[in-house]
């Protein structure tokens, strides 16, 4: 066989997926006929595919010693390195592909590829674009032009980048998940769904997109298939059939070790890297003594997490801690940004930041504890996940489980949502607070003015249960169960938050077909917080979801002196009500089972008195009662960081702890 036809063969072997055939060719030809760059370069690319990516790298390093214009071994070595999380020595390779091809789209679309896992949006758009000019037909090229420019908030035209893509290839699962997503940001919704259903269909493997559409069907409270889908998503994790998105798990009944499972599963298979460098060498220990304590969010910004969190920031000890936040969610000018950029000692916008440059930045500033704020929720960077950014690294507030990361050391409870039983079901050790695990800030509104029935669109009699909560946190069951308590108490109404004009006709259908008339169930609009809050001190009695239970949504209530009705459940998610409310000193309202529930809500229906007695009791703690005793929770937090960075000192690996009161 002549060196061609062996190449050829290689090359065969190669187009059709074999790449251990291909390999053995490759080896033979080189030692027949060493520094043969072109076969040298596809040895290294069929290794790669074999998931090598350590030999695969040491190969093509070879292939470009010996044929430095070859543009493929650029291009591939960028796209191992980036596999093995050395963001900038990959896009330093694909730069090099462009410069050695600038008239070749692969060659953008892979560039394009790793400014997009470095956050840089923007630049990816671009690469994206120049490789569409190129090969206008290039549906890879459109779909992950859409997916920068919606994750950049560039909805309009992403709508239009992945259009194109479905025109260039109709059946393309991930074009139509990714349009999908654009068309649920612009609250597109009936169409989003029909969207996610055939990408569904189109991409059966990718149980990611059954994930999507069952939160966007509860986001409708469309219920139709409800069931069948919550048990694909439950045999999913059960079976290993796939991914499941995390945050997916709280909303529907799964198990602490489903929720567990899922996380873990989510991320080795979609967060993790095959190797990460180590973390960077750090400064010098400080002569001052303070911990550095660095908060990592996308939320500093008029959001939930800092509606709640802002007053921790300026109160912690000064003398004991210096507090930076790394944000990389948007500057929304509002001001609550303005104060949350006041409340740190330092501010870093990370937004366009790569990670490589992330790491360098936490060890230049000394960071000891880094606290993630965001988890598996909206708009998290997964790739700060992947690698240890600093010595001790805790998971709090944002998402309400395990993040499944073996170098997340703890996780921030309470003896309600992170019993001490509950460590099998976590990545992470289990911190225990002496109260509530939720830091509240009382600086919060209170508004003196409260709006009338009438302006609330309330009937001016009859007992009104308040039910804010999001929509896709209503399950059909607690949707049924709610349904009985009107039944049970003539002339009462269901006053639920608007989420969108979808759900609430979805809803009045559902209470229709359960024998209550539409017209008992009222929706209350979107409205600024202050104005969102004062509509508590109309309601009667707050009404909470199972299994994902209101979370700020149970504080503004008892903030404004609502008391709240919950089901204790089995999970983190389905737990925090109940915390909150034993930490507002209101464990009556606790219940254990459905009836219980359904009773207790019924029962203070037609009690009054008591309601206003806890009501008295709820207005009379405000500023004592630990939920909202803000001072004594920021001591406790930084009694808690104080122990993790004593064992880490001593040389001891995480340790579970609780907290005594103190």
């Amino acid at each position: 066989m002549t060196l061609n036809e062996a190449l050829r063969l290689a090359l065969d072997h190669f187009r059709a997926g074999r790449a251990a055939e291909a390999e053995q060719v490759c080896r033979a030809i080189l030692n027949a006929v060493p520094d043969q760059g072109e076969v040298t370069q596809l040895l290294g690319t069929v290794v790669m595919m074999q998931n090598r990516p350590q030999e695969a790298e040491t190969i093509l390093r070879q292939s470009i010693a010996i044929r430095p214009d070859l543009s493929d071994s650029h291009s591939n070595l960028g796209t191992v390195l980036q596999s093995l999380g050395r963001m900038g020595e990959s896009l330093a390779a694909h730069d090099r592909c462009v410069q050695l091809t600038p008239g070749t789209p692969e060659g953008y679309v892979n560039r394009g590829s790793t400014r997009l896992a470095l956050g840089d949006r923007n630049g990816a758009a671009t690469d994206f674009a120049r490789a569409l000019r190129l090969r206008p037909i290039d549906v890879l090229a459109a779909a992950n032009l859409g997916v920068a420019l919606r994750e950049g908030q560039r909805m309009a035209e992403a709508i239009r980048a992945l259009t194109r893509a479905l025109v260039i290839e109709p059946g393309n699962g991930e074009a139509m998940l990714g349009y999908a997503h654009a068309l649920r940001e612009l609250s597109r919704l009936g169409e989003a769904e029909t969207a996610y259903a055939r990408a569904v269909t189109l991409t059966p493997a990718k149980t990611e997109a059954l994930c999507y559409h069952l939160y966007l069907k509860q986001t409708l409270c469309a219920w139709g298939d409800y069931d069948r889908l919550c048990a694909r998503v439950r045999e999913t994790i059960d079976r290993d059939g796939g991914v499941v998105i995390p945050l997916a798990t709280l909303s529907i009944e799964t198990t602490p070790a489903q929720q567990d499972r899922s996380a873990r599963l989510f991320y080795d298979r979609l967060v993790k890297r095959a190797s990460t460098p180590p973390m960077p060498a750090r400064a010098t220990p400080r002569p001052d003594g303070r911990l550095r304590i660095a908060y990592v969010s996308a939320d500093f910004h008029e959001h939930a997490t800092a509606y709640l969190a802002a007053e921790l920031f300026e109160l912690h000890a000064r003398d004991r801690f210096e507090v930076l936040a790394y944000s990389y969610g948007p500057d929304d000018g509002s001001a609550m940004r303005q104060r949350l950029v006041k409340a740190f000692d330092r501010f870093r916008d990370i937004r366009s930041v790569p990670l490589d440059a992330v790491a360098r930045r936490m060890a230049d500033d000394g960071v000891d504890i880094m606290v993630d704020l965001k988890g598996y929720t909206k708009q998290t960077r997964l790739d700060l996940l992947s690698r240890r950014l600093a010595p001790v690294e805790v998971s709090y507030l944002g998402y309400p489980g395990t993040i499944g990361c073996p170098h997340m050391d703890y996780v921030i409870g309470d003896r309600f949502v992170t019993p001490p039983e509950h460590q099998p079901f976590y990545a992470e050790r289990l911190a225990i607070l002496p109260d509530a695990y939720q830091i509240n800030d009382r600086h919060r509104p209170l508004p003196d003015a409260v709006p009338s029935r009438a302006d609330c669109g309330l009937p001016e009699d009859g007992v009104v249960f308040a039910a804010f909560n999001t929509a896709y946190k209503i399950s059909p069951a607690m949707f049924a169960l709610w349904m009985r308590i009107l039944k049970r108490v003539p002339g009462s109404v269901l006053w639920l938050f608007e989420a969108n004009p979808l759900a609430a006709g979805n809803l009045k259908a559902a209470a229709e077909a359960q024998g209550v008339d539409p017209a008992r169930l009222v929706f209350a609009p979107p409205r600024p917080l202050a104005a969102h809050i004062a509509r508590y001190r109309v309601a009667d009695l707050a009404l909470d979801t199972l299994p994902y239970t209101g979370h700020t949504t149970t504080s503004d209530a008892l903030w404004a002196g609502c008391p709240v009705v919950t089901c204790l459940g089995e999970t983190f998610a389905s737990r925090v009500a109940a915390s909150l409310l034993n930490a507002a000193g209101l464990p009556e309202t606790v219940t254990r089972s459905l009836a219980d529930y359904e009773d207790l809500a019924v029962a203070l229906a037609g009690d009054p008195d008591r309601r206003a007695g806890f009501r008295k009791r709820l207005e009379e703690g405000r500023m004592t009662a630990p939920l909202f005793d803000s001072r004594r929770f920021a001591r406790n937090l930084e009694h808690a960081y104080q122990v993790m960075w004593s064992l880490h000192q001593a040389g001891r690996p995480p340790q579970g702890f609780i907290l005594p009161a103190g």
